[in-house]
């Protein structure tokens, strides 16, 4: 095919006006789509990054809320979102486990996002309320297995990483803990506490201020080590069932075809900030682990997490209904 001077000039045109904008990026304020509700893990977590980023490319991020549909909502907002860098999203599990556990989704997860930077890692409480009989694990479990069916564990939304957590409970304990859905993971903790719940899997950045407060009662938490600002807190893997794990991981997708220079100018920003003492301590303070990844490991790590939670979903039988 022949182009004419024309076109040709014109392609020339286009290439350095497209160079100059990333070169100029960011010209203007940037929107972090965060796909969950206000207060929990996600959505701290997420304007702690909008902060950082802020701070660190001279540009307000701010951030938007779209809940719902366990982040499809949100989700499907930023793959259908202009690819020029100025529309970011703040993933968490979901991102992955919704090929698991969704028949169909608005959006194809692999191929209509590009994947920058993990940046923390969280572990779930599994919490009481202060009535409960139960004070441990074990005593947990044995009272499950004589009163089958009976107790409720709370959770943020069918499909999420309290779901999964306490599905993967049933699951290895041999219990049937029945979940109680919610919209959002501060009314699911404040009925645990009031007792119109019995327990719980909220993250620890959500739930450690009120079992320190000796509103909710700790019994253990979904990493596979203890966490440093909660030494005293045993595990699951340790209170009676080896191998557990089920943490909150997020990171920052941006939408499929943004340019590779804007991919990178953000990773290299979160990876700078990560790794700072300042950062460090916030995210530390707040119960995560700061992360940081290429952008060819989150992917990487997007593709493995499918995969085992689509073996530990066909092993187990759990099936999570997300149009509820």
């Amino acid at each position: 095919m022949k182009w004419s001077a024309a076109k040709v000039l014109c392609f020339i045109a286009v290439a350095a006006l497209t160079r100059n904008a990333i070169a100029q990026y960011p010209a203007h304020p940037l929107r972090l789509i965060v796909p969950y509700a206000a207060g929990g893990n996600a959505d701290i977590m997420g304007r702690l990054i909008a902060q950082t980023l802020t701070e660190r490319m001279g540009q307000q991020v701010v951030v938007d809320n779209r809940a719902g549909a366990n982040s499809i909502i949100g989700t499907e907002l930023a793959a259908k979102a202009a690819s020029d860098g100025y529309t970011l999203l703040f993933v968490a599990n979901q991102i992955a486990t919704n090929v698991v556990f969704t028949a169909r989704l608005p959006y194809d997860t692999v191929r209509d996002f590009a994947p920058i930077s993990l940046t923390s890692s969280t572990p779930l409480l599994l919490v009481a309320n202060l009535a409960f009989p139960a004070t441990s694990v074990p005593e947990l479990i044995a009272l499950a297995k004589a009163k089958s069916g009976r107790i409720n564990y709370a959770t943020s939304g069918n499909g999420s990483p309290a779901n999964l957590a306490g599905a993967l409970f049933n699951y290895m304990a041999g219990v049937d803990i029945v979940h109680v859905p919610y919209k959002g993971i501060a009314q699911a903790t404040t009925d645990v506490i009031g007792g119109q719940i019995e327990i719980g899997f909220p993250s620890m950045t959500s739930s450690l201020p009120y079992a320190r407060a000796g509103k909710l009662r700790a019994l253990a938490m979904t990493a596979a080590q203890r966490s440093q600002i909660a030494p005293d807190i045993p595990t699951l893997a340790e209170s009676g069932l080896p191998g557990y794990q089920a943490v909150i991981w997020n990171g920052v997708v941006a939408p499929a075809g943004t340019p590779r220079a804007i991919i990178d100018r953000v990773n290299r920003e979160i990876t700078t900030a990560m790794k700072s003492k300042d950062t460090t301590e916030r995210y530390v303070a707040l119960g995560g682990d700061p992360l940081t990844s290429t952008p060819e490991e989150f992917a990487r790590h997007i593709r493995a997490e499918i995969e085992k939670w689509g073996k530990v979903a066909r092993a187990s039988g759990i099936q999570i209904d997300l149009a509820r």
